[in-house]
């Protein structure tokens, strides 16, 4: 067993208890009591049990202790950058325009699909050490650049590849239906089979969630329903990005199918709010 280690000098200690009456639950003059993976104690200083009393100390020095933070929406395995499209949406040009052009998802699908493995691993790496760095402890990595079945495979095996024997929690997701690639432009339809029929059961074993991205121009909700009906037979559950660009059902969807997360939501509506809150839908708002 995992001997007791107990956390001294804390000057603030936040702890989302929900029955705080200032929304994080902070405690001045703070201990934690740690035992293997799990917070045993934590409270005032002045109370800490004498069980813990001949536990090994660290004294923080006055400095605040808070949860690790959860990042629920993160495209971390990607290759290339799109640098010059930012600027060209700062100065007021519409996503829509610039996927037009062959920007967007489809951009770094072709950087994507053209990258090693070992580079998408690094690469995914570095940026996970950034995010411990600042504190993120539990993280959620998408797929979605790849858009074939090899790609998306290869995105999955990367996410977990990089975080290997790092503190972190790393939860994947498919997003095999992110966009329609340019080799099925003409076969929308075509491109949707292949999503349910092909690249699910191929990536099903290599994640814990499925997401769509529910948007004109991206995936009707119609369409998504049955990438999820598909996903929850594989064992998946479900995350929805909605309402990102426009309102087009993503969020109705998302609580009809009491997914996981309805991610976005910059046009969400309130009768939208209210059937998230009752289906238990997280909102991620990115």
């Amino acid at each position: 067993m995992t001997e007791p280690l107990t956390l001294v000098g804390i000057g603030e200690l936040v702890t989302n208890d929900p029955q705080s009456t200032d929304f994080v639950g902070s405690v001045e003059s703070a201990a934690v009591v740690v035992e293997g993976a799990k917070v045993a104690w934590a409270g005032p200083s002045g109370d800490l049990p004498s069980t813990w009393s001949d536990s090994a100390r660290i004294d923080v020095g006055g400095r605040a202790v808070i949860p690790g933070f959860v990042d629920a929406h993160t495209h971390l395995v990607f290759a290339g950058d799109r640098v010059d499209e930012f600027s060209r949406r700062m100065s007021g040009v519409p996503y829509a325009e610039i996927a037009a052009d062959g920007g967007g998802i489809v951009a770094t699908m072709l950087a994507t699909r053209q990258a090693s493995f070992p580079a998408l691993v690094a690469d995914t790496r570095a940026r996970m050490r950034h995010m411990l760095a600042s504190g993120t402890t539990t993280l959620e990595v998408k797929s979605g650049y790849g858009l074939d079945t090899e790609t998306e495979k290869t995105m999955l095996l990367a996410a977990q590849a990089a975080g290997e024997g790092l503190p972190l929690t790393v939860r994947r997701t498919f997003l095999g239906a992110h966009a329609v690639p340019p080799e099925y432009r003409n076969d929308r339809r075509g491109y949707l089979s292949m999503v349910i029929d092909h690249m699910l059961p191929a990536c099903a074993p290599l994640a814990d969630y499925c997401d769509v991205f529910v948007e004109s121009g991206a995936f009707e909700p119609e369409e998504a329903r049955r990438v999820f009906a598909a996903a929850a037979e594989l064992g998946l559950g479900a995350r929805v990005h909605a309402e990102q660009l426009g309102h087009h059902g993503g969020a109705a969807l998302a609580a009809e199918i009491g997914a996981a997360s309805a991610d976005h939501l910059d046009h969400a509506t309130s009768d939208d709010a209210e059937a998230l809150a009752a289906a238990g839908t997280t909102a991620v708002l990115v």
